[in-house]
């Protein structure tokens, strides 16, 4: 069967968008494994293996729920869990993803209050104080943050946003999104003080879309709501992942390959793993002033490690480009969303990545550029190159 529409071009395809990402071969060949009976002594074994492993890539030593959905789902049960009809839930746009994130709750009958952003910089840390400060009846509920903003580029800083809470000395629980920084920016769960984490698999976990997770804390396991759940909840959840099994039939396959995945976390060790992101993102942004194109994010504070939004000049199309690369070079970048739509494209640079690839990545975005006649300035490739050759 043809999966894909286009003639065939030599070489392998570069899929270059923030998510979902590379599979490795290691994880695929994991997948590949007969399907097991998931009541079967075998399957207990794999389940606590993988909750044993869980918690480190987290941060946390508490609870972690895992779904066969994607990561829209973990948001649904990170909300519906802990939230009541009409609750006050404070959201900070910082992108496409928060305003998704904002429109959920707002369907699910809760009453988000916005802190907005030029979607160039992370969470408004001191609006999000001072929001609080004001609110001296607690009826805000929730907090709600996008760690790593796939449609920007621009990362929030958790740990200055639960100082922020405590300074206000609020009660509202901390709820962050953290698809796409999961294993491929530092993440601290319980040392940030979060009260759910929300995660999918497809981007720093290396797997293929279909598996989301909640990290859950104490105080949110106590705060429940009365929001209708039930495919979320996470009770029978936690109670049956105690024996390493599920309330219902689990995504097997994918459960292999998250087991690969999570060893290869730990093997290169989740350290090496951020510092290797860090790099790819300098190397990226290197390249990108080099070509004399603006970073999406405005504020060094709140670059991504993940992915690289890039703006293209006025009067000139990013969608275009992006057509011109996969035409000619065989490479898919990451398109605009929403406000951004034409007006960016993103590189992705998380998971299974390496210096080489990188290189082949900036590469083709460099050939693109003068294929699409964007005004650039050449060398961002070798400035990249010169950068990770010192930093290897």
């Amino acid at each position: 069967m043809a999966y894909f529409e286009t003639s065939h071009a030599p070489g392998r395809h570069f899929l270059q968008i923030p998510g979902p990402t590379n599979v490795p071969d290691r994880v695929l060949r994991a997948m590949d494994n007969p399907t097991m009976d998931h009541r079967g002594p075998d399957f207990g074994k794999l389940g606590k293996q993988i909750f044993s492993k869980l918690g480190r890539v987290f941060g946390t030593k508490g609870s972690v729920v895992i779904y066969p959905a994607s990561g829209t789902g973990a948001w649904e049960a990170a909300l519906t869990n802990t939230l009541s009809p009409g609750d006050a839930v404070l959201m900070c746009r910082t992108g496409w993803f928060a305003h998704l994130w904002q429109e959920m709750a707002e369907r699910l009958g809760l009453k988000p209050e916005f802190i907005d952003t030029d979607w160039r910089r992370g969470a408004d840390v001191e609006g999000i104080g001072a929001a609080l400060q004001r609110d001296t009846a607690h009826r805000i509920k929730a907090v709600c943050v996008v760690h790593n903003e796939t449609s920007t580029g621009c990362t929030s800083r958790i740990a200055d946003v639960r100082a922020a809470m405590d300074a206000a000395g609020h009660p509202a629980l901390l709820l962050v999104d953290t698809i796409s920084s999961l294993g491929s920016i530092e993440y601290k769960h319980d040392a940030w003080g979060v009260d759910v984490t929300v995660a999918g698999s497809q981007k720093g976990l290396m797997l293929p879309p279909g598996l989301s997770f909640n990290a859950v804390s104490a105080k949110a396991l106590a705060h429940r709501g009365t929001l209708p759940c039930s495919y979320w909840d996470w009770r029978p959840m936690i109670a049956a992942n105690a024996t390493g099994y599920f309330p219902f039939t689990p995504a097997t396959n994918l459960l292999y390959g998250l087991d690969t995945a999570l060893n290869m976390l730990i093997e290169e060790g989740l350290e090496q793993v951020f510092h290797r992101h860090d790099r790819h993102a300098e190397a990226t942004r290197r390249a990108v002033r080099t070509w004399g194109l603006e970073v999406q994010c405005a504020d060094p504070w709140h670059y991504s490690s993940s992915l690289t939004a890039v703006r293209v000049p006025e009067g000139h199309s990013a969608n275009a480009l992006r057509a011109t690369i996969l035409q000619k070079f065989n490479m898919s970048l990451g398109n605009g969303l929403g406000q951004l739509n034409d007006r960016v494209f993103r590189i992705g640079h998380l998971g299974d990545f390496s210096h080489l690839a990188l290189i082949g990545t900036l590469g083709g975005v460099e050939m693109g550029l003068r294929a699409a006649s964007i005004p650039h300035s050449a060398g961002g490739t070798q400035a990249a190159i010169d950068y990770l050759s010192g930093n290897a």
